[in-house]
This record gives structure tokens, C-alpha cells and sequence, in this order.
């Protein structure tokens, strides 16, 4: 099933300037697997050697945190959309 992964202006210069980029998965974990197949890279920023997502990394099905669903494991239906968001620290 197709999903639309929204990618922030950090990682757009490993999927040639896209800003959103289609890939095929049945949760979030194929979803990020498929876009790092087809763009090498992303994965290593947004998880970690254990396969977590890093700290400093948020990733949104719709307007839903996946640390609010099922993580990783969080199921995709056709035509949702997938955003990474890098956290912004500052003061």
C-alpha cells in the first residue's frame, strides 16, 4: 500500500530535494524500510543500530505520534501520510 512519507529540509538532500516521497508498507518500520531501499541514508537518522526510533526524531501517521500508537509496528492504510520530524531543542 502506498504511503506518502513527508521528508523535513535535514534529509532532503538524500531524496534529490524531494519533500515528500512515496513508498510502499504495511506499518511504519516497511514504510521506513522502503524509503531507505530507495533513498540510502535515511534510515541511519532516524533509527537508531537497535531499530528505535531515535530520540530526537518524531514520526507522525496523520497528526498521530507513533509512540501514541504501535510504534514502529503502527499499520498504514493506502494513501496515508508519514511525517518525520526532527525534535527542535533550543531556549
Amino acid at each position: 500500500m502506498a504511503v506518502t512519507v513527508r521528508i523535513p529540509p535535514a534529509l532532503r538532500s538524500l531524496t534529490e530535494g524531494s519533500d515528500e516521497v512515496s513508498v510502499d508498507g504495511a506499518t511504519v518500520r516497511d514504510a521506513i524500510e522502503a524509503l531507505e531501499a530507495a533513498h540510502p541514508g535515511v534510515k541511519e537518522r532516524v533509527m537508531s543500530d537497535e531499530g528505535k526510533v531515535l530520540r530526537f526524531v518524531n514520526l507522525f501517521v496523520g497528526e498521530e505520534d507513533i509512540r501514541m500508537l504501535d510504534g514502529l509496528d503502527t499499520e498504514l492504510k493506502d494513501g496515508d501520510d508519514l511525517s518525520i520530524i526532527p525534535a527542535i531543542a533550543g531556549g
